[in-house]
């Protein structure tokens, strides 16, 4: 149950962001998850959309460096150690995680944690085995 992210590399310039996300809700594609990275020069957006695809091609289109990738959502419990139980869960079967970020869902009883794995396919066949819940696509994009 991987999930699709767009990555869009952006010049840590006043005003990219907006072009960005205006961009995006100009053309019905609403942001279900956000993450942002920086480095004096330029920027990383991850985004998760509700059409991963069409994201794709109008950001290309207006120039944008910009590619999709594969990740995972777990549902982990909002309490306090929840995350730091899924993290022990993950090291223990050595998994390693090369970013992640949260939001949480719209029942507020859990936090999604989205993961981008080395191996996305050995992450997936150890944490569908686990007490944890992995969301699929489209649960996803309809939080």
């Amino acid at each position: 149950m991987k999930v699709r992210q767009i990555s869009i590399f952006i010049e840590n310039e006043l005003g990219r962001l907006y072009e960005v996300t205006r961009l995006l809700g100009d053309n019905s594609l609403n942001i279900r998850a956000l993450s942002l990275a920086d480095t004096s020069d330029f920027g990383i957006i991850r985004l998760i959309v509700n059409d991963p695809v069409k994201a794709h091609d109008i950001l290309k289109a207006a120039s944008f460096t910009v590619g999709i990738n594969e990740v995972v959502a777990v549902a982990i419990p909002d309490v306090p150690g929840g995350l730091a139980d899924v993290l022990g869960y993950i090291g223990d079967n050595k998994i390693n995680i090369e970013y992640m970020y949260a939001f949480v869902d719209d029942s507020g009883k859990d936090a999604v944690m989205v993961f981008r794995f080395d191996d996305v396919d050995n992450a997936l066949a150890v944490l569908t085995k686990s007490p944890y819940k992995v969301l699929n696509e489209e649960k996803v994009f309809n939080i």
